[in-house]
Formats: structure tokens, C-alpha cells, sequence
């Protein structure tokens, strides 16, 4: 669902109760386009994310600290400068619009008392946070749009600050039952599309929750509705502003089995029994819940885009590479025949006419006539050497290329395998020891770097899940975590997972006499199926055995392990009912 103006509302509600008349007390901005914000209020000390992210666009109160830059941006220090311990006298959201605004009160370097404005715009790709003087001109923004990229309004320090027009819509709370039924009620177009075209801060989602609860179908044209129609639909509109207006509202989110699938912070009456709602306290932890684990996803995914290409290049480049040693290995069979080319022509050659261009011989090997193809400008003994010739250089070929082939297909392995890291990564310390490794294998050149204002980096730690029964298990992120997981976390007795036969995590589960009961077996079976390529099958086979006899091979690449006796089950690659142990980096 979009970050409507009607979850603004909500939004504004819950952030006046808590921070009106609080105190600003620390800045951060951990990434270019998001301010992390902790003030105190009458509910004790809150933190509050900013988010102008283009895919995602946020804001909501968090118990999550970030990790931010060693020397704060420019943005931040401004920030920090003006508003750094200053009091929060008022938020508000102008009628509909996806925007809040935080009136701010500070003393300047005299001591007189000044006001500023921090406005945050929740629109899409457009979204900025912008700092304003009392007048309304833009002090600076988070980010900063020229006339190059907008024709329709510049955000630049010294222009002034204004909300952009580019539709003209009606303010659902202000609307008029005149107003309703010529704009909307009129309009060339199915009902629930005239609803949210018109009105301003209402999601596709609400116009048919609308349309669902005056028992309108939300496809049928506007303009086919009759008076008595528009009226009820209008009144049901209505209802729901009042509901708006009283700041009652019911932090939702829609679920069907375990996927969610929608939010909002009304009730929802169109979906069916197939359905089921979790309710929230909060605005934010409804937001927190739907929204924390996607947009970290979409973060990494950002963030690892050019280590998926250096790992895609490589794949590809090596899979082809691969298919045409694979025909060169096809043509080496022939080596075989040459050699019994040239030993007949040895045998029975000795009486060709001078010019043959070809003779018959019995192969003494299968007793069955064969023809050989002869040179004419050659002697026998000369055509019997060719032969010779050709077969030992196949011969040699066929040995060089087996070495090639193996180290290609290691090589695809290796690489595949950082591609499931990648995919497994949540944190950017994940992602920097996979460009450790791709680094050390020179897919990447190594360089160092003095540049300001770096992350310190936090250690990455491997998955700590607790099992059913109480056993720890662990789960390597990396080929390095699968090394340090396998061969310095593990003791002989402790079991040892893998998904058979394709790239995926190291799972180890610690136990003090090697007994485990069968539902850990099938916990830990099911982890390596989820951490490994074979995620979206329905099962995926497991080989598991004691961790004293899993090897590495002298000079095998990270993550690279042999063994020779195992068990073997299927797993399913469902974790939902394993509990997570978050361990503090």
C-alpha cells in the first residue's frame, strides 16, 4: 500500500502525542537520503526515522539505532547547528497532503529565540527532507533539485518553499457534497479511480474501501451512478473523514496466511475470510512490522547491485568458457581413432601404390573393415605419422583440458556460492566480507582508500537461531562464516548440514554428545534448505553428518568441504517456527 495522506494523519496523531513540547537531543544521517532523530517528550525519550528513500519512503518511531558515517554529512551538521538541541513546538500535516512539517523553536548564537521548519515529503521518487527558516525559505535539503531535473519547483538553499501543484485536487477533508458529485460523480472513469484522482492523500486501496462500504461496485463508471448513489456514497466518504478528524483510527495489517499482503490505519471491511488482520498500539510498529524487514531488504539490494554484477560477469564468462572447453573435450575422442589410423597404415601400408587416396583395413581391435582416409602426397610412413601426430596432440589437449574443465566448474561453484551469499546478506558488514573474498580471488582490484567520513564497520556474525528443543544452531552467512562455522565454532561431536549438491549455508548444531532428538534434525535440515539456492522448492535434500568427518581439501577455496560417509534427509524450507537469537555485533 502507498504511505497514504490518511497513514500521514495517523502519523502526525501519534508523533504530536509523543514529541509535541520535546526536546531534540541527537542527529544522525546513517544514509544519504534518511535522518535519524531522537527526542524526548512526554512519553519518555523517542527515536524517529526519516526516510526519503525513492523506492521507500518512510517515517515511523524505531527502537533501531543505525550505524552512521565517522564525519556527518553536510545536511547533518547544519542540521545539528541550528535544530541540535532544539524544542519541538508543533507538527502538522497541511490538509491531505504527504507531508509533515515540525515547527522548531532554538536560541540562535545571541541567545534570541528563533523558529525553524523541518518538512518532511513522503512523495514517491520526489521525496526530500527540507529545512526552512521562519519565512519559508529552504536553508538546504537532503537532497537538492535544480531546474534541470524539475521544471515545477527548484530545491535549492535561498528559494523559497512551497507544495507543489502539479494536480488539482480537492481536500477530502474540506469537500462539499456539491463539490463530490460534480468532480468525482462526473467523471469518465470507474468509481474508485474518479475517488482517488480527485481527492487528495487517498490510495487507490481506500477509494475501493469506499466504494466496498456504500456497496458500490468500485469498477462501474462514475458517471453511471444516479443521485440517491453519489449521495451514499458521499456520506460513507464522509464517515470515514469524521474518522480522521477524530483521530480514531486502528493500525492494521492485512494478512493472507503467512504473507502480508496490506496496511492501514482504518478497519477494513473488502477483504474476505481468506483474509485475517493483525491490529497494532502504534502507527509505527504497524509500519515497523511491514515495512523494517522489506526495506532492508531493498537497502542490500541497492547496496550489493555492484557486487551481483561483478559475480554475474564472472558467472557468465566462466560458464561459457565452460561450454567450450566441455566441445573441445568432445573433439578429443577422436584421438583414439587417429592412433589405430596410424598403426594399421604401420600394419598393412607397406604395399599402397604410390597416390592412394584411401584403403581398406580389418581393425584388429573390433575384427571389423574399416577405411582409411590417405593423403596422396604422402608416403604411407608419412600419412601413418600424421596420424600419430594428431592423435598425440588430442592426447595432450584432452589432459590439459580436464585440469581446465575441473578448475572452471570449481570456479562456478565458488562463484555461485557468493551468489547465495549475497542473496542471504541483511547487513553491510555482510556484504563487506564478501567483498573481502571477491577481492581476494582478484575479481575485484584491491585499493585503499582514505576517504572521510567512511562507516566504522560492525562485525558480521553468523545466523544464531534456538531450536525447539533448545539447541543452539548456527548458520553461515559466507564462505568465511562457513569455514570459521565448520572448522573453529564446531567440535567433532556437533552436526553438520548442507543442501546436497548445490550452493548454500554451512549449518552447525552444537551438542555436547553427539545425540540430537529428531525434531532438531529436521529444524537444522530445514535452515540449510532456506539458506541455499534450493529456497523456492517445496523440498530440498540434505546431507548431514558429524562434523568430525567433514574435511578441506589442501587449498580449496572458502566454503569448500569433502566428506565421503553421510546421512541424508528432506527438508522443507519453512523456518517460521524457529526463534531467532539476536546477538549484539
Amino acid at each position: 500500500m502507498a504511505f497514504d495522506g490518511i497513514t500521514i494523519a495517523a502519523m502526525v496523531s501519534e508523533l504530536k502525542k509523543d514529541l509535541t513540547g520535546g526536546r531534540i537531543n541527537k542527529i544522525a544521517q546513517p544514509e544519504n537520503d534518511e535522518l535519524l532523530i531522537t527526542a524526548k517528550g512526554a512519553n519518555g525519550s523517542k527515536r524517529l526515522l526519516l526516510s526519503a528513500s525513492a523506492s521507500l519512503p518512510l517515517i515511523y518511531f524505531t527502537s533501531k539505532n543505525k550505524v552512521s558515517p565517522l564525519t556527518a554529512p553536510n545536511f547533518c551538521m547544519l542540521l545539528r547547528k541550528h535544530v541540535g538541541s532544539a524544542r519541538i513546538i508543533g507538527i502538522r500535516q497541511p490538509g491531505m497532503e504527504r507531508v509533515v512539517e515540525f515547527e522548531l523553536e532554538h536560541l540562535n548564537e545571541l541567545g534570541d529565540v528563533c523558529h525553524k521548519v523541518l518538512i518532511m515529503e513522503l512523495m514517491g521518487k520526489h521525496s526530500n527532507i527540507i529545512f526552512c527558516d521562519d519565512k519559508n525559505m529552504i536553508l538546504d535539503s537532503i537532497k537538492h533539485v535544480s531546474c534541470n531535473v524539475s521544471s515545477v519547483r527548484e530545491v535549492l538553499p535561498g528559494r523559497p518553499y512551497f507544495i507543489p501543484q502539479t494536480q488539482e485536487k480537492l481536500n477530502p477533508l474540506t469537500v462539499t457534497e456539491e463539490e463530490f458529485r460534480e468532480k468525482v460523480c462526473k467523471k469518465p472513469m470507474p468509481v474508485s479511480k474518479a475517488i482517488y484522482t480527485t481527492l487528495t492523500g487517498l490510495s487507490p486501496v481506500m477509494a475501493e474501501e469506499i466504494c466496498f462500504r456504500a456497496s458500490i461496485d468500485g469498477n462501474d463508471a462514475a458517471q453511471s451512478l444516479d443521485g440517491p448513489a453519489c449521495t451514499h456514497l458521499y456520506h460513507t466518504f464522509q464517515r470515514i473523514m469524521e474518522q480522521i478528524r477524530e483521530e480514531d483510527f486502528t493500525p492494521t495489517i492485512v494478512y493472507r496466511g503467512d504473507e502480508p499482503v496490506e496496511y492501514g490505519v482504518l478497519p477494513f471491511q473488502q477483504y474476505g475470510s481468506e483474509y485475517h488482520f493483525e491490529t497494532f498500539e502504534t502507527v509505527s510498529e504497524m509500519l515497523e512490522s511491514y515495512y523494517a524487514s522489506r526495506d532492508t531488504i531493498t537497502r542490500i539490494r541497492q547496496k550489493s547491485a555492484d557486487l551481483r554484477r561483478i559475480v554475474q560477469t564472472a558467472l557468465e564468462r566462466n560458464r561459457k568458457k565452460l561450454i567450450l572447453q566441455e566441445k573441445q573435450m568432445k573433439d578429443t575422442q577422436k584421438k583414439d581413432k587417429y592412433k589405430v589410423y596410424g598403426e594399421l597404415i604401420n600394419t598393412y601400408g607397406y604395399g599402397l601404390p604410390e597416390g592412394s587416396r584411401s584403403f581398406q583395413a580389418l581393425n584388429y581391435y573390433t575384427n571389423e573393415e574399416i577405411t582409411i582416409p590417405l593423403d596422396p602426397t604422402l608416403t604411407p610412413q608419412e600419412n601413418s605419422k600424421k596420424y600419430f601426430e594428431r592423435y598425440g596432440k588430442l592426447k595432450r589437449t584432452e589432459e590439459a583440458l580436464t585440469g581446465q574443465i575441473a578448475d572452471t566448474q570449481s570456479e562456478i561453484e565458488h562463484l555461485e556460492s557468493i551468489s547465495n551469499a549475497l542473496d542471504i546478506a541483511l547487513e553491510e558488514s555482510d556484504l563487506s566480507q564478501i567483498k573481502d573474498e571477491l577481492t581476494e580471488y582478484g575479481y575485484i582490484k584491491k585499493h585503499y582508500s582514505g576517504k572521510k567520513g567512511a562507516k566504522m564497520q560492525a562485525k558480521s556474525k553468523p545466523f544464531h537461531y534456538l531450536s525447539s528443543d533448545g539447541y543452539d544452531i548456527y548458520v553461515g552467512k559466507n564462505n568465511y562464516q562457513n569455514d570459521e562455522l565448520t572448522f573453529k565454532l564446531a567440535t567433532g561431536n556437533d552436526w553438520w548440514f548442507h543442501a546436497k549438491k548445490m550452493p548454500g549455508s554451512h549449518v552447525v548444531v552444537k551438542t555436547k554428545d553427539g545425540t540430537l532428538p529428531d525434531r532438531t534434525f529436521e529444524e537444522a535440515g530445514s535452515l540449510a534448505a532456506y539458506y541455499s539456492k534450493g529456497k523456492t522448492a517445496p523440498k530440498v535434500e540434505i546431507d548431514y553428518l558429524q562434523k568430525k568427518n567433514v574435511k578441506k581439501p589442501a587449498g580449496a577455496k572458502p566454503g569448500f568441504v569433502v566428506y565421503y560417509t553421510n546421512y541424508s534427509l528432506m527438508a522443507s524450507p519453512d523456518i517460521s517456527g524457529l526463534q531467532l537469537i539476536n546477538e549484539k555485533k
